[in-house]
């Protein structure tokens, strides 16, 4: 399941691109543009991150972090704030924040540091299963139907991250940025060239395919309504 991060910006242009972004990174994203509305979004759901900006119109953000940070359970808070001054960050920090970030500020330092308090964060899942498609992620073992099938560094880390958003559509941007690490070249046809690598590996012999195309936005990986079956020839 994607992780589910709050955004928490009064300026929409920033928040729409921030959202979408993560969106396009594989995540599931609300924004909302008032403290008070933070603060209400975080009793109805579960979040697995916050982005705090801190000023806002309704309340200080240091207030709204003060908030989170009484409450039992609060995940990671990341501060993002035109704030910039090192007292600034330090009293962030010192407040609660788990990471504090100026504006004017790169989209892809945002991103690695989303990630990395994710990690910190939240335990990760080291067995993944769709259908017979099984990995062993601390072991970096695939098999289907109890065969083993080998993987390169990078199909598996593309393997993995479609296992880990099963049923969910990916573009090719958030795999290129999340395995690569890098801006994605709309031009770059290495994502289906990869894809097709992995269908050869783990679809080609089944009946059942597991890897599908979503039409005008990437990839996913489903089960679907039938069970796999055996591979082809045996």
């Amino acid at each position: 399941m994607a992780a589910r991060i709050l955004l928490i910006e009064d300026e929409q242009r920033i928040a729409e691109l921030i959202a979408r972004g993560l969106q396009n990174a594989g995540f599931e994203v609300d924004f909302v543009s008032e403290g008070n509305r933070g603060l209400e979004m975080m009793q109805a759901r579960d979040y697995d991150l916050i982005i705090l900006d801190l000023m806002l119109p309704d309340m200080d953000g240091l207030r709204v972090l003060e908030k989170l940070r009484n409450r039992k359970l609060c995940p990671p808070i990341l501060i993002l704030s035109a704030l910039g001054a090192v007292e600034d960050r330090v009293k962030g920090l010192e407040r609660g924040a788990d990471d504090y970030l100026s504006k004017p500020f790169s989209f892809n330092e945002l991103l690695a540091r989303v990630r990395a308090l994710l990690r910190r964060g939240q335990p990760v899942r080291e067995r993944l299963q769709v259908a017979d498609l099984v990995m062993d992620v601390t072991r970096r073992k695939v098999s289907r139907g109890g065969q083993p099938i080998e993987l390169a560094p990078k199909e598996f880390s593309i393997l993995e991250f479609l296992m880990r958003n099963a049923g969910r559509p990916l573009t090719r941007t958030a795999i290129v940025e999340h395995v690569w690490e890098m801006d994605y070249d709309g031009l770059t046809n290495i994502v289906d060239v990869y894809i097709r690598h992995l269908r050869s590996k783990i679809d080609d012999r089944w009946p059942h395919k597991l890897i599908r195309t979503v039409r005008g936005i990437g990839y996913m990986i489903d089960a679907g309504e039938k069970p796999a079956g055996k591979p082809a020839g045996t």
